[in-house]
């Protein structure tokens, strides 16, 4: 049986016929003749916010705010005047403002659904075109580093070696002091050069694990680090399959953004009301890295700090940029690189008084 009779609607609802529309990122409403929704892909229950079920059935046009719009679509489907046309509409949202998203419209030229309808939305473009400049600015930039850590490598030793021997030589305190001034900052250097080296050396061990032992444990390491006046709040999805990956890498890629969220909130920690939310969900039908992904964790960080500064945002995950005087600014471009040597992609939103950090790796 290809579909559900629903005898109230006078309509057969038919789900087998279109079910590889929900293979699609993008959400699709397919119409009959009447205006009314036939089938609706999984990518549309996210953006509707609510179950193929309800939306099936329901008039096309209660779906979005304006003036009879897919009336008009409608229209025009019939009349075989459409091949395909573009407008811009807004989705009605429970609760929340409407959302703008463009809308394709195509004719199928059948009796019983004539109209099928793909909406995308404005800011998910955006989002995909960003990404994908992102990944390609990170890259280059990694590479840079990793040339220019190798290049000051050596002469840094040189450079450690040659101090020591002059340290042999000298008598006076005070010129020792600046022999070990020297040594010191050797090593210092040496330090971020071989954490700049480091995520490319060690081979990823995968394994199968679940994301909340993760975050449990960055939240004990946190909670150690910051047992008052800092409150994690846990949002957790019971449902959330097990990750595949490598897990110590994933914990410290949560511990870096955890971190750098709890360095934000000094001010918050002081008056007693700061605080970072962990939050697990099962992503559906989403594009990661250029890949689509059918299932994929959906993990955020939230803190309630001062945002990131404006000027920072377009480089936040660059290396040795830093929001706060003695940042070594490779915390959160370690995160990133982790995340991404395990198939995922992570990224941010920020005002001030919240700022979300956003994971998002595929599920087996």
């Amino acid at each position: 049986m290809n579909g559900a009779a629903l005898p109230e609607f006078g309509f057969t609802a038919d789900t087998e016929r279109f079910q590889g529309l929900d293979l699609l990122t993008t959400a699709v409403l397919v119409l009959n003749w009447r205006g009314i929704v036939v089938f609706a892909n999984q990518s549309a229950e996210q953006l509707f916010e609510t179950s193929r079920s309800k939306l099936i059935g329901q008039q096309a046009q209660r779906l979005f705010a304006g003036e009879q719009p897919v009336d008009q679509l409608l229209t025009e489907a019939s009349a075989n005047a459409l091949g395909q046309r573009r407008q811009m509409l807004e989705v009605r949202r429970a609760l929340r403002e409407p959302l703008t998203v463009q809308a394709m419209a195509s004719a199928l030229y059948s009796r019983d659904t004539p109209l099928v309808i793909e909406l995308s939305e404005i800011e998910q473009q955006l989002k995909v075109s960003r990404e994908e400049r992102q990944l390609d600015l990170t890259e280059a930039n990694r590479q840079l580093l990793r040339n220019l850590a190798h290049e000051i490598k050596n002469p840094l030793g040189g450079i450690r070696g040659a101090a020591q021997l002059l340290e042999g030589e000298l008598n006076a305190p005070e010129q020792r002091e600046y022999t070990r001034v020297i040594i010191n900052e050797a090593d210092r250097l040496q330090s971020l050069v071989d954490r700049l080296l480091a995520p490319h050396r060690k081979p990823r061990a995968v394994t199968r694990f679940s994301i909340h032992e993760v975050c449990e444990r960055v939240r004990a390491v946190m909670a150690a680090e910051f047992p008052r006046g800092l409150a994690f709040v846990r949002d957790y999805d019971a449902s959330v399959p097990d990750v595949e990956g490598d897990k110590e890498q994933l914990i410290q890629a949560l511990l870096n953004v955890v971190r750098n969220a709890a360095e934000a909130l000094v001010e918050r920690i002081a008056a007693g009301d700061a605080q970072i939310m962990l939050r697990t969900r099962v992503a559906r039908h989403v594009t990661i890295a250029r890949r689509h992904c059918r299932l994929a964790l959906d993990l955020h960080v939230i803190d309630n700090g001062p945002g990131i500064p404006e000027e920072l945002r377009d480089h936040i995950f660059y290396p040795l940029v830093s929001g706060r005087d003695g940042g070594s600014g490779l915390g959160l471009t370690l995160a990133q690189t982790f995340v991404q040597q395990n198939d995922g992609v992570i990224e941010f939103e920020s005002r001030p008084g919240r700022t979300e950090f956003r994971v998002l790796l595929p599920l087996p």
